[in-house]
């Protein structure tokens, strides 16, 4: 299928593309395959990691930690948090493309982690000091087999962006096309084994130490990372991954996103060149309306595609955030940096299908099977025992009614329930709610006022709609028959809708008054 006849990509590209015939695809199924040993050989169990690099990472840790304590941690309250994780960040910078790649990722977990920690974190997005353009230009030679200027008719020599594996640089090509360049760091993936070792080595010695440490599951955390950022070192596969989530929104004609074409042939495992997109910052909201964008479809846009993404096709971007995204002044959405890509074989997207249809039809029960089996519990967990522990068959609490104490009492009882039951974060699972953290900030910031249970609703009446018959098929579950039920799957999770409605507001406002109220018996104990 040549380009011109994908809707996701631009109407007026800079070339056109075969997905079945570009040269750099060849084995790529082949070096997928083989990135599950390379994980099991970066992380598998040493006596020892490389002793220098543990010292770096421990010891850093430490400094950070006990400057903080002495300087920093009398003044209390957010005063405090901020300076602390601006130490963290610092150490993220002195450790390398490891340490801030984690730190990308916590920052796209808002909600989850401190605000200002993931204020912080945000400045690793594309905030890092690059390489000199020298090396740059040494590795962009090399590895097109050309001199610069045999390839490029103009390429600067200050990136646009610089972050943890890569950096990127626009240029033009001697056949007068506008690009953007991607180039890999030298000598990373020495780096990252390293450093993944040295996580490997430490992960097993945090479990039972910090609660939440251990809800998380250490050791299985090291290993989602290392698969995400084993994927992250070769650039032909973010190319092949740029094509594919371009055929998944051709096939369900999702024009809101717009896909950057890759270069037909100029793609390695380093150097990544491809058609250079521009738009509104995501933040740029007052920009995007005076251009006439309607912010909320551009939310909707989002989600609908990562949903859709996952449960019908398997494949989805796994790296939303407000760097890799613009909004072009038609409205469309252009998606960039797909190296972290969400991508499930035919049993666990079927998982995924059921788990996200039976949050939609508020069934908890099936939703707990789905999560089983895409493998978020133990195979033989005994998920009715689960329901009553989780008191899912009981009715909702409101927390908002609830005091500090009892709230963070709920808090570590559910915890507990999970440990007892073997939870840990499936690597998909994980991407999945990263896209959904950041789509929640968004949001916040271009839809604030947006009923939630009616977009939900909507959202669910286009899946029952578009692919009711697959979904009823493939999860058993008629959307039709079963319609979707917002208003009692929000109160599941805690939250009250006010006379069947809830925006993002409502929704924050009810988050501040259960932060707050936890914050406060924090005090007092």
């Amino acid at each position: 299928m040549s380009a011109p006849t994908l809707s996701s990509f631009t109407e007026d590209g800079p070339w056109e593309i075969d997905p079945e015939a570009v040269p750099w695809r060849a084995g790529l199924d082949r070096t997928r395959a083989d990135l599950r040993g390379e994980v099991d050989r970066l992380i598998r169990h040493r006596r020892l990691p490389p002793v220098w690099r543990l010292v770096q990472v421990v010891g850093g840790a430490v400094w950070a930690l006990g400057m903080w304590w002495l300087r920093e941690r009398r003044r209390g309250g957010s005063a405090s948090t901020a300076r602390l994780s601006r130490r963290f960040r610092h150490l993220a910078l002195r450790l390398g493309p490891s340490y801030i790649k984690l730190g990308q990722i916590v920052s796209s977990g808002e909600g989850m982690f401190p605000p200002e920690l993931v204020g912080e974190f945000r400045l690793l997005r594309d905030q890092v000091p690059p390489e000199p353009f020298d090396v740059v230009r040494e590795i962009v030679e090399h590895d097109l087999g050309g001199r610069l200027y045999e390839v490029f008719r103009r390429f600067d020599r200050e990136p646009v962006a610089a972050a943890s594996i890569a950096q990127v640089h626009l240029a033009t090509l001697v056949t007068g096309e506008e690009v953007a360049v991607k180039v890999q760091r030298p000598g990373i993936a020495r780096r990252v084994e390293q450093d993944l070792a040295v996580m490997a080595w430490l992960a097993p010695r945090l479990v039972g130490r910090i609660p939440v440490a251990a809800l998380g599951n250490p050791p299985a955390l090291v290993e989602v990372f290392a698969e995400t950022i084993v994927e992250e070192l070769d650039f032909r596969l973010e190319a092949e991954n740029m094509l594919d989530i371009a055929l998944v929104l051709h096939e369900t004609d999702q024009r809101a996103i717009v896909v950057p074409r890759p270069h037909p042939t100029l793609v390695t495992r380093r150097v990544l060149v491809m058609e250079r997109l521009d738009g509104f910052g995501f933040s740029d909201v007052d920009g995007m309306r005076a251009a006439g964008v309607d912010t909320s479809r551009v939310v909707r846009a989002c989600m609908v595609a990562v949903f859709e993404g996952a449960m019908i096709f398997g494949v989805f971007h796994g790296d939303l955030h407000g760097g890799n995204l613009f909004v072009r002044p038609d409205g469309r959405v252009a998606l960039l940096d797909f190296g972290i890509t969400g991508r499930l074989d035919s049993a666990r997207r079927l998982a995924f299908l059921r788990m996200l249809v039976s949050a939609m039809v508020n069934d908890p029960r099936s939703q707990l099977e789905a999560l089983r089996d895409l493998g978020a519990f133990r195979s033989d967990a005994d998920l009715d025992a689960m329901v009553t522990d989780l008191k899912l068959d009981a009715p909702p609490i409101d927390p908002t009614n609830m005091s500090g104490d009892a709230l963070a009492a709920e808090m570590r009882e559910m915890i507990k329930v999970l440990m007892r039951h073997g939870a840990s974060l499936p690597k998909e699972l994980v991407l999945f709610m990263k896209d959904l953290m950041f789509i929640d900030g968004a949001m916040a910031t271009l839809a604030p006022d947006v009923d939630l249970i009616g977009e939900l609703a909507h959202i669910g009446e286009y899946f029952g709609a578009q692919h009711g018959a697959q979904i009823a098929e493939e999860a058993g579950i008629d959307m039709q028959s079963a319609p979707v039920d917002m208003g009692a799957a929000l109160a599941q999770m805690g939250l009250a809708a006010d006379d069947g409605t809830m925006t993002h507001r409502d929704l924050q406002r009810q988050r501040y008054a259960m932060r707050d109220k936890m914050d406060e018996a924090r005090k007092r104990r």
